[in-house]
């Protein structure tokens, strides 16, 4: 008895509804759009683009404005390093010239007086979030409200697209760059080493041991190689896949 009321239990009573299976993969971004450049074309090895393509918008915004950034950076540290400087002085107050200021990303941090930091930080976070606000019925990365049009928009114009592209590129490379800098100057005291730059007139590099200098370069050498060789590893899908 207990056998047939199993086997009545198990009885074929009709099709079981099963819940729709869909092959769309939703995403955000597409071979083509801007950033998607050769070799990697569409590189997301996280797939965030799928998970959660409501952000994207978002994080276009922040990579042009961390690109911006980034190479304004670079630019300093370049043109700092090669003895460029304004004019005039950076603190009356506090007797301090634009000449006296030290080159480089840290050494100009550690240099710099706090409420000066403070101002700049004040200003930057003033055109961030008021000025220069990012408005969603623009293209992302188009903020000056003002005398000035990001790439015109006219018929027959065929270099916009190129032109956003290398925007989104030098930024890419500017972000690395001056990460690598910065990197320099923490491990050597040289954000642009191994290129000599002469002495800065004011700070001097706090705990510099020479007999320290191969360490550092090392270091320095290590955390580089383990960069490319995981950055490597994460490209490999991407390099594989037909566009």
């Amino acid at each position: 008895m207990l056998a047939a009321a199993a086997l009545q239990s198990l009885a074929y009573t009709g099709p079981v509804a099963r819940p729709a299976l869909s092959n769309v993969r939703m995403s955000a971004i597409t071979p083509g759009d801007i950033g998607t450049t050769k070799p990697l074309g569409v590189y997301d090895p996280l797939n965030l683009m799928t998970t959660m393509p409501d952000k994207y918008r978002r994080w276009q915004e922040m990579e042009i404005k961390h690109g911006r950034f980034a190479m304004a950076a670079v630019l300093h540290v370049v043109l700092t390093e090669a003895g460029v400087r304004w004019p005039g002085y950076l603190s009356i107050a506090e007797d301090i010239k634009f000449s006296d200021m030290p080159g480089g990303a840290i050494a100009s941090w550690a240099a710099l007086p706090g409420l000066a930091w403070l101002q700049i930080v004040l200003i930057v976070a003033l055109f961030d979030n008021s000025v220069f606000a990012q408005k969603p019925e623009k293209a992302p990365g188009d903020v000056i409200p003002f005398f000035w049009v990001r790439y015109p928009d006219t018929p027959g114009f065929s270099g916009k697209e190129f032109k956003l592209n290398a925007e989104r590129n030098n930024g890419r490379a500017a972000m690395m760059g001056i990460t690598g800098m910065l990197i320099h100057e923490g491990l050597t005291g040289n954000p642009v080493w191994p290129i000599p730059v002469p002495p800065q007139p004011v700070l001097e590099i706090v705990g510099d041991d020479i007999e320290k200098g191969p360490a550092r370069v090392g270091s320095f050498v290590l955390v580089s190689l383990g960069m490319a060789f995981a950055g490597i590893l994460a490209a490999i899908p991407e390099l594989g896949k037909d566009e």
